[in-house]
């Protein structure tokens, strides 16, 4: 208070000054000079500014953690599905129990219809061609509905309450299909803590390509995508309704997956959660093996070419055998079925990994458990502990796509070739089947964030430096972001404009971004901790882009708004050079640094002195807090004969050509 005095004293005589008593007299005054024009006031939206994140709340927190109220939707699927491998066409009947954990009540809901892609006229058919990676349509598919009803669930009952007395009956729901999404108008609606079973009959024809994320191929078939899913309604967005048009992936909510499939009896069915069903699908010996694999840090062959070729791999070969799944808290879930597969498998601390190819894929595939056990480890062991009983890498028509415990990969041609595919996939596990990100809105938070782990898993599987394929990847990035097609990372994956895009927003540049943050802005053991962090508070949750940029700043205690800015918000070009290097009588030296582009970083600066030696400087990012250019003085009586940033290539700078100085030549 006394402070607050003490200002109102100070400020009274200025204000009267400025406002005189219009009592006194001003015919004696001296006129009024004319003031000069005032500058325009500056706002702070240079690069160092705040970023503006969606404000913190009970919900999600302002430290980047999920708040006292945070909450998200259920859901638990029961599938039984039978292929039909003549008409290629798959049956089905579904059970979806969703648990409104919400504090609204839902009059509809939305679910996520993905074979529709393949209709002919859908909306992804119309933007990319069915032939390429992503394509949809041209193929009579889609899901057809044959039955849609709910059944009203009991209330929980609280002690000494007594609850509703039944479930009602079930009753057909109206709904409305748009493209690759379904609105739901329910008979009961759905208030907050209640849940509701909805129950579907549909069957779809197979597509073949399957927009390379599933499909078949001869006698394979890779299921995905082959049931109605629950739209995700949550905090941020509501219902998220964007349309599966190919590119982006999904966004889902959890739960448990209790699922059976009828396959011709001589099929191997590989998939999503464990077989609950062993004793009626597969041979005493293939048991065996199975458990003693789950103890063994090397290879054992579960069913190998010899028993393919001599039908003893099977209980029977004639009719039908249905196996049955369970997978708890996963978000999605998926199967591969086929005649012909081999079966690999090794453990790693009580975890299966498991490897599932045809014979004409050996050449490659014979190491494929090998390389999912070590990836398993990989991540485990320095992100977040793998959380599910096994993992399956599956070989067929699908050159890679993940899904819960499932990592599909074509042959490939070597083994860097196929343990780049199988690795990734398996990153996939981490982001987004553990941590739950919306890739539809933000592919960077899942093909970004796996494609920066793979970088640990690759080095440490083949034992080499890639720094030469890291460089390559800061030249790919920084060019294409200085095309006329430029994106920012935040840009949602449906709307890139390029394939270059993609490969670029989604994968390569938060990867080599991510990899500078590390290495060159909070170091290894800062990042790495509050990486971990991030992945420990989002574990089985629906994370935001803020709730990632505030854990990060929250655990490194660092304001990286400058770096959210530049490199995701942005495309900023950074462009680091050496301006001049003069050295003055009293043995100091002035090496004039610019930062010539709208990003920033901190400077690694590299000094060669005529005596052959060198000295390394690493610069703060704070040294542009005043401007684009610094001045660095080096004590020093050497000759400088060179200077350089960004030594070892691994900044995102766009112009290297500007890197170096060097003395002029001397005239002869």
């Amino acid at each position: 208070m006394r402070h607050l005095v003490l200002l109102g004293l100070l400020a009274a005589p200025q204000l009267a000054a400025q406002q005189p008593d219009s009592t006194v007299p001003t015919q004696n005054a001296r006129p009024l000079k004319l003031q000069p024009a005032l500058k325009p006031p500056v706002a702070d939206t240079g690069i160092f500014s705040p970023i503006v994140l969606p404000p913190a709340n009970e919900v999600r927190r302002a430290d980047g953690a999920p708040g006292p109220r945070y909450w998200q939707q259920r859901a638990d699927y029961t599938i039984k599905a039978t292929l039909d491998t003549a008409a290629k066409r798959l049956v089905a009947t579904e059970q979806i129990r969703y648990a409104n954990n919400s504090p609204d009540s839902l009059r509809f809901v939305w679910m996520q219809l993905d074979q529709n892609l393949f209709r002919p006229g859908s909306v992804g058919s119309l933007l990319v061609a069915a032939e390429s990676r992503f394509g949809g349509g041209g193929f009579a598919g889609g899901f057809e509905l044959t039955d849609l009803r709910q059944t009203r669930m009991p209330l929980p009952v609280a002690p000494g309450r007594r609850s509703r007395a039944a479930a009602s009956a079930p009753a057909p729901l109206e709904h409305r299909v748009d493209d690759t999404m379904m609105y739901v108008e329910l008979a009961y609606p759905l208030a907050p803590g209640e849940v509701t079973l909805l129950d579907l009959g549909y069957r779809f024809n197979i597509p073949e390509h399957g927009a390379d994320r599933m499909g078949r191929e001869g006698s394979l078939y890779e299921m995905a995508q082959w049931y109605p899913r629950m739209a995700v309604y949550d905090d941020t967005h509501g219902w998220n309704t964007d349309q599966y048009l190919g590119q982006g992936e999904f966004y889902l909510e959890y739960g448990d997956f209790d699922y059976e499939v009828t396959v011709p009896a001589g099929f191997i069915v590989a998939g999503t959660g464990t077989l609950q069903n062993p004793d009626q699908v597969l041979t005493p010996a293939v048991r065996g093996r199975l458990a003693a694999a789950v103890k063994s840090d090397t290879t054992i062959a579960i069913i190998t070419p010899e028993e393919l070729g001599s039908g003893s791999a099977r209980p029977r070969r004639e009719g039908t055998l249905t196996w049955r799944f369970r997978a708890e808290h996963v978000r999605d879930a998926a199967w591969a079925a086929s005649p012909d597969f081999q079966w690999d498998a090794s453990g790693w601390d009580g975890i299966l990994a498991q490897a599932f190819y045809r014979p004409q894929a050996r050449a490659t595939w014979q190491d494929a458990a090998k390389m999912s056990r070590f990836s398993i480890q990989e991540y485990s062991t320095r992100w977040f502990r793998y959380p599910y009983p096994q993992i399956s890498a599956i070989e067929g028509p699908v050159s890679g796509m993940e899904y819960p415990m499932v990592a599909m990969e074509a042959q490939s041609d070597d083994g860097p070739d196929l343990y780049n595919v199988i690795t990734h996939e398996i990153g996939h596990m981490w982001y987004p089947m553990i941590v739950g990100s919306d890739e539809r809105r933000y592919a960077w938070m899942d093909e970004g964030f796996n494609t920066f782990i793979n970088t640990f898993s690759e080095e440490g599987y083949w034992k080499r430096d890639d720094s030469e394929t890291r460089r390559n990847e800061v030249r790919f990035v920084t060019s294409l972001d200085q095309t006329g097609t430029a994106q920012p990372i935040m840009t949602p994956a449906n709307r890139y404009r390029t394939s270059e895009n993609l490969g670029s927003l989604a994968y390569v540049k938060p990867s080599i971004v991510l990899l500078a943050l590390r290495n060159k802005v909070l170091g290894p053991e800062v990042f790495d901790a509050a990486f971990r962090e991030y992945t420990r508070r989002w574990a089985f949750k629906h994370p935001q882009p803020a709730d990632f940029f505030r854990t990060m700043e929250e655990v490194s205690g660092r304001d990286l708004a400058w770096f959210w800015r530049g490199f995701f918000f942005t495309t900023a070009a950074l462009d680091q050079s050496v301006e001049s290097v003069r050295q003055t009588p009293d043995s100091t030296t002035l090496v004039t640094l610019r930062s010539l582009g709208a990003a920033v970083m901190p400077v690694e600066l590299e000094l060669s002195f005529g005596d052959g030696t060198r000295e390394s400087v690493k610069l703060p990012v704070e040294i542009w807090y005043a401007g684009n250019r610094f001045v660095y003085r080096v004590r020093t009586s050497k000759i400088i004969v060179s200077a350089r940033v960004n030594p070892d290539g691994q900044f995102p700078d766009v112009v290297p050509s500007n890197d170096a100085w060097a003395p002029p030549a001397s005239t002869p």
